[in-house]
């Protein structure tokens, strides 16, 4: 399918993707922000979501609470403004809600909706939302979200009012190149409880089985009925857990076969707090970790080798006439005070090390640029290394 997907486009100019990581808006960021909600938690670690905030406080410096909108994303919005991706995809990991319904999981995120701005400000397109953090507020809380995204104008995948809902992609037009369609899923192994699965009368997320060949010829399904040639399919997966460069051999079996038998082109996987190894399969990008872009993480101390204080930018750019990754590039970013600011050469150069060691297995490896951003490279790409 994945041939018969791509043959009799007449589009040839690259469409860019913008990838980022794991979205958390809520908790301490949302308290810094001109709506915060109660600060109350259920956590047995901090009790209050300002807790976060002081904590981050006593790292880096104060805070000029409240902030605006825009604040989060510091100099990464220069950096968007200035490669302007045609479609701008977030795993937001964060419920959007007032809802008091909490769940008794251990760690509860929402946003209050009135803070919706923070996500427009990066004209963010597409929020995929199949992940262990959507429903911390109950079904409320998830239909909440939903209903406050869709009055910002940003498109959802991985969650619904019903199944149906919940597995409908999240289509894109570029005018005058093609379409972008986003599927959007989540997996046990990131900490997703099976009774936040969505069914056919209850809210939910789009839950996998398992990652075996039956559910790849399930999605391949949904896939063929919506792909168009011409069109780029993006799998955002939230899977695995948060922390190690590890990567099972059932994800890699998983995401090779979505791409030969289900015609996806780009692999988007998140859920490890930091970057892991990036593979290029038969000429398609799988993302298997992309890390944190923004969270309230600062000042937690336990995994600090992991570096998951700095955050990327991940640009990449697909031919829609093949599915075939032309180029792909990230901008590396350090979260400090809730905001983001271009790291250092110093982390640059770290981040460096850590793809080519971890990209190695795979075939591929970075070039840091005098711009600090980070070149892709890969085994038949034309490139010696």
């Amino acid at each position: 399918m994945r041939q018969l997907m791509n043959q009799g486009s007449t589009h040839s100019k690259p469409i860019t993707l913008f990838l980022a990581g794991d979205v958390m808006t809520g908790r301490g960021v949302d308290q810094i922000l001109p709506h915060p909600s109660d600060p109350h938690l259920y956590e047995s670690y901090i009790k209050s979501a300002v807790g976060y905030v002081e904590l981050a406080e006593e790292v880096n410096g104060p805070i000029p609470k409240p902030v605006g909108y825009s604040y989060l994303w510091g100099e990464a919005l220069e950096i968007l403004g200035r490669r302007a991706p045609d479609v701008r995809i977030i795993n937001l990991e964060t419920a959007v809600t007032t809802s008091n319904a909490w769940e008794e999981k251990g760690i509860n995120y929402r946003m209050h909706p009135e803070n919706i701005p923070c996500l427009t400000a990066a004209k963010i397109d597409c929020a995929v939302l199949a992940n262990n953090h959507l429903l911390d507020w109950g079904e409320a809380g998830l239909v909440e979200t939903l209903e406050a995204l869709r009055k910002a104008d940003i498109k959802t995948a991985g969650a619904g009012r019903t199944l149906d809902e919940a597995q409908a992609p999240a289509i894109f037009e570029v005018p005058g190149r093609g379409r972008v369609i986003v599927f959007g899923f989540g997996s046990e192994s990131s900490g997703i409880p099976w009774t936040w699965a969505a069914t056919k009368e209850k809210a939910g997320v789009d839950l996998l089985e398992d990652l075996s060949e039956r559910t790849v010829r399930q999605i391949a399904g949904r896939v063929q009925s919506t792909k168009r040639p011409g069109d780029i399919v993006v799998a955002s997966i939230h899977w695995g857990g948060n922390w190690g460069y590890d990567i099972p051999r059932d994800q890699i079996r998983f995401a090779h076969q979505l791409i030969d038998e289900a015609a996806v082109d780009v692999i988007h996987g998140h859920s490890s707090h930091h970057a892991k190894g990036i593979e290029v399969y038969r000429e398609k990008p799988i993302l298997y970790g992309c890390g944190d872009f923004l969270t309230d993480y600062e000042g937690i101390e336990g995994y600090e080798t992991f570096r998951d204080d700095l955050a990327l930018i991940y640009l990449a750019k697909i031919d829609p006439s093949s599915g075939k990754l032309v180029r792909f590039e990230m901008v590396p970013f350090q979260m400090k005070r809730f905001r983001l600011y271009r790291a250092s050469e110093e982390d640059a150069r770290w981040l460096e090390e850590m793809f080519n060691r971890e990209g190695h297995p795979f075939g591929t490896w970075v070039e840091l640029k005098e711009d600090l951003s980070l070149a892709l490279r890969w085994k038949g790409q034309g490139t010696q290394r």
